[in-house]
């Protein structure tokens, strides 16, 4: 039998294989500045959907919006007032905005708990509580939780963390029991750590908790569990979140979609 041989890139998107067809369509992203919500937010502008980006970082959602050819708001997702403002009328949710606190449970500082959750898990409920109505209309919708391995694992010193991830994994599941029947689909990505400012944020406390060197922390905390030792890149990531707003992924719903290395099988 001859080898077999990739299909050109150009045929497979011919095939709509590999680019999602997203004309048409509105993307809201949170934390949309940077990481792994700035990739979403080009992935799915490159797919044809006209994307908002949200963001605490002005200057962050002024770059990506300008980059994108979107739109950016500045906003804080602790701002009930303001969060419940916005114009949240989009076919694609994608709900990424996280922070990190690291600290064990004895000394966590209950405000920071409250921040964390609060970014995590309540504003998903608050901006999917908004969108949902208009998808409902259209009989059409993608919610994407940017969970995380964390969402199905535990690690010390991330209480808060870990506990938001986990809720946004349930919160995802009951939106997909509900909007299913109506054209909406929900589903998690959860990752192992991605190349983030958060993940690069994390690198000092995680070294001082552990007791040790800051060059060591990658190795010997990050890449522990999974199979392949490297850490993910934000493109892969959103390359999952535009898949799962394609026609290819219709059925795929209340799931959570796996890219750890192998940390799970474990």
């Amino acid at each position: 039998m001859p080898d077999r041989q990739e299909a050109p890139l150009d045929t497979l998107a011919q095939a709509n294989l590999v680019a999602p067809d997203l004309y048409g369509r509105r993307a809201l992203v949170t934390g949309g500045a940077s990481g792994i919500g700035k990739a979403c937010a080009l992935r799915l502008a490159a797919a044809g959907a006209a994307v908002t980006v949200v963001d605490v970082d002005a200057g962050g959602v002024a770059e990506v919006a300008g980059e994108l050819g979107g739109s950016g708001v500045t906003l804080d997702l602790l701002d009930h007032a303001a969060l419940d403002a916005l114009d949240v009328d989009c076919d694609v949710l994608v709900n990424n905005a996280g922070l990190q606190h690291v600290a064990p449970i004895e000394e966590f500082p209950p405000e920071m708990f409250a921040k964390i959750v609060g970014v995590m898990l309540e504003a998903p409920f608050r901006l999917a509580r908004a969108a949902l109505p208009g998808m409902y209309e259209r009989g059409w919708g993608r919610v994407v939780n940017i969970s995380s391995v964390h969402g199905l694992r535990a690690s010390p010193f991330k209480s808060a963390y870990v506990a938001a991830k986990h809720g946004l994994e349930g919160l995802s599941k009951v939106i997909a029991l509900e909007g299913g029947p109506r054209g909406v689909t929900s589903n998690c990505i959860c990752p192992a750590y991605v190349r983030t400012p958060l993940v690069e944020g994390q690198i000092a406390a995680q070294a001082e908790r552990h007791g040790i060197g800051e060059d060591e922390v990658v190795e010997r905390i990050m890449l522990t569990e999974p199979a392949i030792k490297r850490l993910i890149e934000p493109s892969e990531v959103a390359e999952l979140a535009a898949w799962l707003c394609s026609d290819a992924a219709s059925f795929v719903n209340g799931t959570s979609v796996v890219m750890d290395g192998g940390w799970t099988a474990r």
